[in-house]
């Protein structure tokens, strides 16, 4: 199997960084309520945060779930969390990507 297989969707063809982008261009509302959910947590004390938690929360609290919420986005979400405030490094674990 080639490596662009191993990031890529069946369906679509597109990697899932990809799939992301697009995904996020169109609810930018979910990245804005899980910095939301995971500022809550940190404040209420939590030392560590796992994305595949506040993504549940999240599809609870969404009206009619949450559509196109797909797991496989936890890892970017957390990145892009880490990214945008570094000194939540530590409260996500995140491990090497095989595929960009």
């Amino acid at each position: 199997m080639s490596i662009a297989a191993l990031g890529s969707h069946r369906a679509t063809g597109r990697t899932i960084s990809e799939q992301f982008h697009a995904f996020d261009a169109r609810n930018l509302h979910v990245y804005r309520a899980l910095e939301r959910m995971a500022a809550r947590r940190l404040a209420a004390d939590a030392t560590r945060v796992s994305l595949k938690d506040l993504f549940e929360d999240l599809r609870r609290q969404l009206p009619h779930g949450a559509c196109g919420l797909n797991n496989n986005f936890t890892a970017l979400y957390a990145r892009r969390l880490v990214d945008n405030h570094p000194h939540w490094a530590c409260v996500f674990e995140l491990r090497r990507r095989r595929v960009a």
